[in-house]
């Protein structure tokens, strides 16, 4: 057994439980303590939505998320191709889309340091692929290459490509192509380093390939993996009729070999895309393309239809929805699908919420959905003021992220970092939530921002009598904060310790040097 106390709060673990809190947990005469000072010890963070592996990967190509000018990336991934020579694929992620006018970045800026390798760069909200020449050629576009269904290709005003992919076809023209080098299993152990520093303890994979169940299984067997997880399965919706049964086998075979680390219950729907990109569905056209409406990803009938039918397997589902057409779409698919099938404890998940018709408001409430958005996003930074408020207008660009509004209606919350789109702090997040200076109407206060990123996410994973508080028989699943987040200044907390089931996976000797423990070292 063990004792965590801090100046206000002991607990009491025994194996990966918690057995006591409170003067009963002092009175069990426990000689193993670990004094917390004045630390706040709180339940740990789960994320509601993100990519881990994605996250991992990151760190495997050219560093390029920081870089805050084309000629900054440009040289890093000059650098990393002298670094790593030979004639193989340049892979990287998170350049800022806005760094472009339009986000239209030119294959020839590539071409400058990597004239015979193929490059792929990812963009920072994963909806767009920056190629060079040679990876256009690869995959064969050209100017006589057609417009994919679910996509762009942007062109020259000779009609040849410009070197920026936009959503699925079009980014899927180079992205399978990509053979396996990458190190999946590194890239979870790395993500589960990142997770544990910011004191998250589960999270839901919202974008996963069969690949990806692979590595994760292998992680649990290796004991690499430092979170827990649900994974989410992507359903395409050119082949969703024979995922369904796939999908089936595959949540059995997490089931079965996943301990107590994974589980694979959920289905995910992209609904649309982003409003920066104008792929993201509105109800009315954008502001600055008035013939367009987007590019929902579904028809509404082909979308109904699928979350019909993976809801009937008791597949919690999980759906991308930005737009307030794609929001309404995944609305109407889950009122089908309580409507045609028996009744369960289903839970579904409508992710992002960035802008909803007010009409559809008090549905979430009425239909049992859980909003589970991503604070971080709620603020005036150069993507909201350069892309997304210019395609919107003002009218609409002021109704966005209403997160106190659906609190007030009864909308279950949950918080998710979406990283790598964002970074994989919850406390980053939690506090754009509470201190929200663009529009502040919709800003929360402590309990509730707090609540979204622990309770919240928890109900989320259906495991609210599991972890999320601090409670007798609940997982040792603890994070101890620099803070009391009721009385102290939301940028002055900070994560000191992570223990994920009784285990010190985290723990900061300094508040400038920080020291990842695995399991294996407890």
């Amino acid at each position: 057994m063990i004792l965590l106390r801090t100046a206000t709060q002991s607990v009491a673990i025994a194996e990966n439980r918690i057995v006591a809190v409170g003067p009963a947990a002092e009175e069990l005469g426990i000689t193993e303590v670990v004094d917390l000072g004045s630390g706040f010890l709180m339940p740990s963070f789960g994320d509601g939505h993100a990519h881990p592996v994605l996250g991992g990967l990151e760190r495997q190509g050219p560093p390029i998320t920081d870089e805050s000018t084309v000629d900054g990336i440009v040289a890093a991934v000059g650098r990393w191709a002298d670094e790593n020579p030979g004639d193989g694929w340049i892979l990287g992620a998170s350049y800022d889309p806005t760094l472009a006018p339009d986000g239209a970045f030119d294959a020839r800026w590539l071409d400058e340091v990597a004239p015979d390798r193929p490059v792929a760069l990812r963009s920072r909200d994963y909806h767009a692929v920056w190629c060079n020449t040679a990876a256009l050629r690869k995959a064969g576009i050209s100017k006589e290459t057609p417009e994919p269904r679910l996509g762009r290709i942007l062109r020259r005003a000779d009609g040849s490509p410009l070197g920026t992919l936009l959503e699925w076809h079009a980014c899927d023209l180079v992205l399978e192509l990509i053979p396996p080098q990458q190190d999946l299993v590194a890239a979870l152990e790395e993500a589960g380093r990142t997770y544990t520093a910011k004191g998250v303890t589960w999270v839901q994979d919202a974008w996963v390939e069969p690949a990806m169940v692979d590595a994760y299984l292998l992680a649990v067997e290796q004991e690499r993996l430092l979170f827990r997880a649900d994974l989410a399965q992507r359903a395409d919706p050119d082949h969703w009729r024979k995922q369904v049964a796939r999908f089936a086998t595959q949540r059995e075979r997490v089931k079965r070999f996943g301990r107590d680390m994974l589980t694979a219950r959920t289905v995910k729907f992209f609904a649309d895309g982003v409003i920066e990109t104008g792929t993201a569905s509105m109800l009315e056209p954008y502001v600055d393309v008035p013939h367009s409406q987007g590019m929902p990803v579904w028809s509404p009938a082909e979308l109904a239809a699928a979350i019909t039918a993976f809801d009937a397997e008791r597949f919690q589902v999980h759906v991308h929805a930005i737009g307030d057409a794609a929001v309404r779409a995944a609305l109407d698919a889950v009122e089908r699908a309580r409507n045609a099938n028996p009744d369960w404890d289903r839970r579904p998940v409508i992710a992002h919420v960035q802008l909803v018709d007010p009409a559809d408001l008090p549905r979430f409430a009425e239909l049992g959905v859980i909003a589970t958005v991503q604070p971080q996003w709620a603020q005036t930074d150069p993507l909201m003021t350069e892309l997304t408020i210019p395609r919107l207008g003002p009218v609409r660009a002021d109704r966005q992220y209403p997160f106190a509004t659906l609190a007030r209606l009864g909308t279950r919350l949950a918080f998710g970092s979406d990283w790598p789109v964002s970074p994989a702090d919850p406390l980053a997040g939690l506090r754009v939530a509470i201190t929200r200076e663009w529009l502040p109407g919709e800003r929360l206060d402590v309990a509730q921002a707090f609540a979204a990123q622990t309770t919240g996410v928890a109900w989320q994973a259906q495991a609210e009598g599991e972890w999320g508080e601090i409670a007798v028989g609940r997982r040792a699943d603890l994070v101890c904060l620099t803070g009391d987040p009721a009385h102290t200044p939301p940028h002055e907390i900070f994560v000191t310790d992570t223990w994920l089931s009784g285990r010190r996976t985290y723990a900061a000797l300094t508040l400038d040097h920080d020291v990842p423990r695995s399991p294996s070292e407890e």
